[in-house]
């Protein structure tokens, strides 16, 4: 999965307008505005990636699209539906197309449980087909993923870190969803597992038409499974685009201090950049900064942006951004 050429634009799995998130803190004196006012399309049989610092609201944003955690404000439609606007029935079974993966596998699996007891459990809640059509189900999806029939009589301490997220993986393809969030999947794993499941994934999208949002912090996992990209800072998008595009020509100050952060395989004498140290910390999502809410760290800031949020602005064919100055010549690499 490389980025995005140039193509007709696919039509959105889903539509996010204006989302918004928020938390009570537990003296709830106060509230975490966790996600506020994102707006992105997915579009169907792509791999949308999200990246951005901890505490970003990148994770609030993946359970909130499939429904675990309830938007405050504004809406996630799936293929032009409001999932809030179904009955309790439609809606247990309109969510079945729409999974998550979460970073750690020991967490999702039940140490009691055979491998094969896992695999089968949402068939058996989902009440789908007999028992003998669950079970081949099940076995069907673990060779799918790479993992023989004999695992399934094993339990998850007999099974690598790699083969248990293969597990989960096989989980969520048993009820065939549509779309699939993958929420740091590769984290946990060492970097010699780690391309084989990545490569796991893009197998998977291209034999079953997935679509998936992969949440992650690492630069070189967006850049080798994403076709675009969403930079996230403090509860809101700072910059979307192609992968490409973002990694070669990034348009935001925030954007270009990430890549620069990113290792590179030179030596130093034939590095032409420099790493960009931001100052100061992260601010509270509590009570974040007036106007933008990265200006606080940006090297770049004028009084303009403590005064005045940002448009969203389409600078290139695309390629989105949230600053005042991105535009401006000798802004950015780009």
């Amino acid at each position: 999965m490389t980025a995005a050429s140039a193509e007709p634009r696919r039509e959105p799995i889903v539509s996010v307008h204006d989302l918004q998130v928020r938390f009570q803190t537990t003296d709830r004196r106060a509230t975490v505005k966790a996600v506020d006012g994102v707006n992105f399309d997915v579009r169907r049989g792509e791999t949308f990636g999200i990246i951005g610092e901890s505490g970003s609201g990148k994770t609030t944003i993946g359970r909130a699209l499939v429904f675990l955690q309830q938007p405050s404000g504004g809406a996630i439609l799936h293929d032009g539906i409001d999932p809030r606007a179904l009955s309790r029935g439609a809606f247990q079974s309109h969510r079945r197309d729409y999974q998550i993966i979460f970073q750690d596998p020991n967490a999702a699996l039940n140490p009691r449980m055979t491998i094969l007891a896992s695999v089968l459990e949402p068939l058996e809640l989902a009440r789908i087909g007999t028992k003998a059509e669950r079970e081949r189900q099940a076995r069907e999806a673990l060779e799918r993923v790479g993992l023989p029939q004999e695992f399934g009589e094993r339990y998850p301490h007999q099974l690598s870190g790699g083969q248990k997220q293969r597990v989960v993986i096989a989980r969520a393809l048993t009820l065939r969803p549509k779309l699939i969030v993958c929420d740091e999947v590769v984290a946990a794993l060492d970097m010699s597992i780690r391309g084989d499941v990545l490569n796991l994934f893009a197998d998977l999208q291209r034999d079953l038409g997935l679509t998936y949002v992969f949440i992650t912090h690492d630069l070189a996992v967006v850049s080798h499974i994403s076709e675009r990209v969403a930079v996230m800072y403090l509860g809101q998008f700072v910059e979307l685009g192609p992968t490409e595009a973002v990694a070669e020509r990034p348009l935001h100050p925030y954007t270009i201090a990430l890549l620069s952060a990113e290792p590179r395989p030179l030596p130093s004498a034939m590095r032409t950049d420099a790493r960009i140290v931001l100052q100061g910390e992260v601010p509270s999502p509590i009570d974040p900064p007036s106007g933008c809410r990265f200006r606080t760290r940006c090297p770049h800031a004028q009084p303009l942006c403590a005064q005045q949020a940002p448009d969203w602005r389409e600078l290139k064919p695309d390629h989105w951004v949230a600053c005042h100055f991105a535009d401006r010549p000798n802004f950015s690499p780009s």
